[in-house]
């Protein structure tokens, strides 16, 4: 299946919060990638910083992505992610081969 929207996001884990972080990002691995709209959904560890993390993601559309970001298990973390990950993150989405 050929995907119409990549999702790339960094996260960076305040260091004692680094194990903690780590075991939320992993529980979405694998219900995300049960999405029907998934294409991939991979999460790495940096091999330069152990404290920050990326995901790699690959979606069917922009549409169904967002539809990912409102589920749940995501929903619930989001008010948690500034105690244990600071600061905005940081992502990049492509739709179809279009940055933006």
């Amino acid at each position: 299946m050929k995907p119409g929207c990549t999702l790339i996001a960094f996260l960076h884990a305040k260091p004692e919060k680094r194990d903690e972080l780590l075991k939320i990002l992993q529980s979405f691995v694998k219900p995300s990638r049960a999405e029907a709209a998934c294409v991939e959904y991979h999460l790495h560890v940096s091999n330069d910083d152990p404290n920050l993390f990326v995901f790699y993601e690959n979606w069917r559309t922009r549409e169904e992505l967002d539809q990912h970001l409102q589920t749940p298990i995501l929903t619930s973390f989001w008010p948690r992610r500034g105690s244990i990950a600071p600061g905005k993150g940081h992502r990049r989405r492509r739709d179809n081969g279009r940055h933006l």
